[in-house]
């Protein structure tokens, strides 16, 4: 029996599935929840020892679940945080995390500094946005000098449970695609943005070399053992970004796959064997976790959008999808443009979210909650369609993250896109593909292609295909959001 396990440090929560190969299922989950500490000038942070707790909580839950016989690990984590260490591998600062946007001023600042966006897009694929990891290690030299002198690493989260579960300091190239300082085209640091960043200082020597695709990165220390009860020497792999780990875990692992994560952001993907460069800067060139290279578009709000909606109506999950399903495709000419947290793409750091086209007659709970989901589905679509006119088609989409499990949501996808949607059985993509991962150093002769093949199932009950009469309303519908988000742009600008 090949038993493996996947851990998923997310925003919202840390999960972690053991995964049997021979049966094909997971045998046992966990999660445990984390908090987020946010301020008003945008400040989105989390200290990595609440990870460390969360994963000991979850290891906890499993240890009668046979974590004691895994005989492979691999890590996924939320992209872009930065982590900050000194010489004693001791954390410096809490983690700033991809949905901070107090760092504007200093990713602009890193931009003018290279000679623009275009100019960092032609050096190394990719514009600095404020999500980005680099600005967020600039803020730390202009706000906390002492902390930053002490710096003698910087790694990201995932990198972060890699060094307490094997004493080794490392990264991967899909995962550092995400700092912003990577030329993708060469899978290599660029000096250019590394100078950028801070001319007076050898970031290059802060930062471990990029690690080329799969593979093992150290093996499982006695004290991180004795702490998450996991087999003393078995090997810890690479791992890398969670929209990387979801790419395994959702088959986006050769040319043709669309993945969809309707997560705490959302996020649109796919797999490519050559860099994809968008001069308009709205598509991430990120690298992928497998040796190839994965163009990604980003939005911060999501999840976040529904799960403001059901918050304020004090409702559970069940009554708002039955909320959403009860009212029409375009909820009656209400439209929710999402931009709570700021937004990445379009670039509005300082957006907001705003509720449009409310009339007596459309004033409603059901309402409010599609065009929630709507809004959120509409921002997707966008990186759909941009994905498409740089050369990245697909027949179908499949979507992962908590968003996926609604019935409605999957249709909506279906009719906005005018694509069919498709689910797989296991819900955790991210985790799920981590575990994947580690199955590979357990099965060296098979490719990941040839192992997510075998292993990834999907649930043909849960497809959705589009309802042409909703695909023709909503091309109006996604065009009046467009207009809404054009009319409220100026209005962003101005308060900056």
């Amino acid at each position: 029996m090949s038993l493996v396990l996947g851990i998923d440090i997310g925003t919202q929560s840390v999960k972690a599935v053991i995964y049997d190969a021979d049966q094909k299922i997971i045998t046992a989950s966990a999660a445990r929840e984390l908090s987020l500490s946010q301020r008003s000038d945008g400040s989105a942070e989390q200290h990595p020892d609440q990870w460390l707790d969360a994963l000991a909580a979850v290891t906890e839950q499993l240890r009668d679940n046979r974590l004691n016989s895994v005989e492979a690990v691999a890590v996924s984590g939320q992209q872009h945080g930065f982590v900050a260490i000194d010489q004693h591998n001791h954390v410096l600062a809490p983690a700033k995390l991809w949905c901070d946007t107090a760092t504007v001023t200093e990713a602009e600042e890193i931009m003018a500094r290279m000679g623009g966006a275009d100019r960092c897009i032609d050096i190394a694929g990719n514009p600095i946005l404020v999500g980005y990891t680099a600005s967020k290690i600039l803020h730390l030299k202009q706000t906390q000098p002492e902390p930053y002198s002490l710096i003698d690493s910087i790694l990201l989260p995932h990198d972060y449970i890699n060094l307490v579960l094997s004493g080794e300091r490392s990264m991967e190239c899909g995962d550092a695609s995400g700092t912003g300082l990577l030329d993708i085209r060469t899978r290599r640091w660029s000096q250019p943005m590394l100078d950028a960043l801070d001319p007076d200082r050898d970031i290059a020597a802060l930062l471990p070399t990029p690690r080329q695709g799969l593979g093992q990165i150290g093996t499982v220390t006695r004290d991180a053992a004795a702490r998450f009860g996991l087999p003393q020497g078995i090997p810890v792999a690479t791992g890398g970004g969670d929209n990387m780990m979801a790419a395994i875990g959702t088959g986006a692992t050769s040319p043709g796959r669309l993945t969809m994560s309707l997560g705490t952001s959302g996020t649109v993907f796919a797999y490519s064997d050559a860099p994809v460069i968008d001069p308009r800067g709205e598509i991430a060139g990120f690298c992928s976790s497998t040796g190839g290279w994965m163009p990604l578009m980003c939005t911060m709000n999501c999840t976040v959008t529904t799960e403001l909606l059901r918050g304020l109506f004090d409702t559970d999950i069940d009554h708002m999808e039955s909320a959403i399903a009860s009212a029409p495709a375009g909820a009656n000419g209400v439209t929710v443009v999402p931009f709570f947290g700021g937004e990445r793409t379009p670039n509005l750091p300082d957006g907001r979210g705003s509720i449009m086209g409310l009339t007596n007659a459309n004033f409603s709970q059901s309402n409010l909650l599609r065009a929630g989901a709507e809004g959120a589905s509409f921002a997707l679509r966008y990186g759909v369609n941009r994905l498409k006119e740089l050369g990245i088609k697909a027949s179908e989409i499949t979507l992962t993250g908590g968003g996926s499990g609604s019935a409605s949501w999957r249709q909506m996808i279906a009719d906005i896109c005018d694509v069919p949607t498709r689910v797989c059985t296991h819900v955790e993509g991210a985790a799920f593909g981590a575990a994947l991962q580690a199955l590979q150093l357990l099965e060296p002769d098979s490719s990941i292609e040839d192992i997510a093949h075998d292993h990834i199932r999907f649930d043909d009950a849960k497809g959705a295909h589009p309802n042409m009469d909703n695909v023709a309303r909503y091309q109006d519908y996604y065009q009046r959001y467009q207009d809404y988000v054009s009319a409220l742009r100026p209005l962003y600008e101005a308060q900056e």
